[in-house]
């Protein structure tokens, strides 16, 4: 238990900063740099404009900690190379824009 505890502890800790970021990050420059490498696989598997990863019922972020390991895992599996900087950039434009977490 204590073990849970320490682990539990160390994730919170670590993901304070990263909501702090993302309510830094610039929504018209997550914009552009979404449009510039999100859309094209989005639309790939979606359709249209790729939107409806974002607003189908089943989608997979219900809040921040979510929000932000999603885009750092697109960020590292497409290779975008994108700065923790433009991450919040982006993780901000999506939460602006689609799912308003607080």
């Amino acid at each position: 238990m204590k073990i849970f505890l320490v682990i539990l502890g160390l994730a919170l800790f670590g993901a304070a900063p990263a909501f702090a970021d993302m309510d830094k990050g610039d929504v018209k420059i997550g914009k552009s740099l979404h449009d510039k490498s999100c859309i094209a696989c989005h639309a790939s598997k979606y359709g249209e404009d790729g939107s409806k990863m974002y607003t189908r019922a089943d989608h997979k972020v219900t809040n921040r900690q979510q929000l932000v390991a999603r885009v750092k895992a697109c960020n590292h599996n497409v290779g975008t190379g994108w700065f923790p900087e433009e991450e919040a950039h982006v993780e901000a434009y999506l939460n602006a824009t689609y799912y308003h977490l607080k």
